[in-house]
């Protein structure tokens, strides 16, 4: 493709680059520092899709709506939920290259698996500006050590993802959504019992004293669940926005964020066991993923944040922050700062991809 051809040229050049899209996730991760940017959106469109195989090859520039339509005409979706971010107050529109980029998945991560769980292959350009392969159409083809999923949640500091396959599954034939009123304690304690007993639960999401949770399966599998549950039901034309706008990141948590993280609060992405208590972080918070994923906005010092999540055995991200100096993400300990140092130098000896987006010394 003379697009990639282009792409190679500029990479011989030695200068610093940085992969975007419709930019819709400048936000997250490092500072865009000074890299010159490179676009990803003439790498656009699907390359191969059989429905009947269970996989669809889209280049990156690709947005992750355009994919998601095509796949639901044939009654299928990509099934973690990537955010799309369409109507976010981060702008732009996902693409398919910035979603493995990224690593982010949405509601159903929790029981469908997360981004790199439904990397089957990928094609990326390297430093040298070789076109490498890996992976292939279906699970078992990939052998040895499974680069593609290597780069969901690499930020693009390790090359330019040119293409990706995935893997893709049927629509649930029938979704309910019920409501619970709970504090957290409460909630965390019932979505871990839930977690443990045969239901179809396929997202909850925990805020402001109600535990939301969404059934998805075989129809007497949601009508049995529902009986079994209880709690109020929440008609699909009420239900769908809403988690449609948890996974886009654009509902009114999120968006009550953002202003608070203007006035110079933070929001944090923060992962621990499920089964861990409410945390004593200031400041409004939302669980998700069984009570796995945390989000908080917070003005407590990153510091003091990361200790509390730390001693309940988890890593804390900053999603939204107008000042990420400590760190994007939870330091590395000296075994996995080694390897990731080594990745880059194998991949990107030159260090001219993304410098500092994943961490300031990669």
């Amino acid at each position: 493709m003379a697009t990639l051809e282009a792409m190679a040229a500029r990479f011989a050049e030695g200068r610093p680059v940085r992969f975007t899209g419709h930019g819709s996730k400048d936000f997250y991760g490092g500072p865009l520092g000074d890299a010159e940017p490179m676009s990803t959106l003439s790498l656009n469109g699907v390359m191969a899709y059989e429905p009947s195989e269970l996989y669809v090859t889209a280049a990156a520039g690709t947005p992750v709506a355009d994919v998601e339509a095509l796949l639901a005409r044939h009654g299928q979706h990509l099934a973690f939920e990537p955010p799309r971010f369409v109507g976010a107050a981060s702008g732009g529109t996902g693409t398919i290259g910035g979603m493995v980029a990224s690593g982010l998945s949405g509601p159903a991560r929790a029981t469908a698996g997360a981004v790199r769980d439904h990397v089957l292959g990928l094609t990326m350009l390297d430093a040298k500006g070789e076109l490498l392969h890996f992976g292939g159409t279906v699970m078992k083809n990939v052998a040895g050590y499974d680069v593609s999923r290597l780069m969901a949640g690499s930020l693009g500091v390790l090359g330019l993802i040119a293409q990706v396959t995935l893997k893709v599954l049927p629509q649930p034939v029938a979704t309910a959504t019920l409501r619970f009123e709970a504090k957290q304690d409460k909630a965390l304690l019932q979505m871990n019992r839930w977690g443990g007993q045969p239901l179809p639960v396929s997202a909850s999401a925990w805020w402001d004293g109600a535990l939301v949770v969404r059934l998805s399966g075989a129809e007497a599998a949601v009508r049995a669940a529902i009986h079994k549950l209880g709690g109020s039901a929440i008609p699909e034309a009420m239900a769908a926005p809403f988690w449609q706008g948890l996974r886009d990141q654009c509902d009114e948590f999120f968006l009550g964020a953002r202003r608070a993280v203007q006035g110079g609060a933070t929001l944090w992405r923060i992962a621990v066991p499920s089964t861990t208590p409410p945390m004593p972080l200031h400041g409004e918070q939302l669980v998700e993923w069984g009570g796995a994923q945390r989000w908080v906005v917070t003005p407590m010092a990153p510091a003091q944040v990361r200790e509390v999540v730390a001693a309940a055995g988890g890593h804390a991200t900053m999603f939204y922050a107008n000042d990420k100096s400590a760190g994007t993400f939870s330091p590395l300990g000296p075994q996995l700062t080694r390897i990731h140092k080594e990745l880059k130098r194998q991949f990107d000896p030159a260090g001219i991809f993304n410098p500092g987006r994943l961490y300031p010394d990669l």
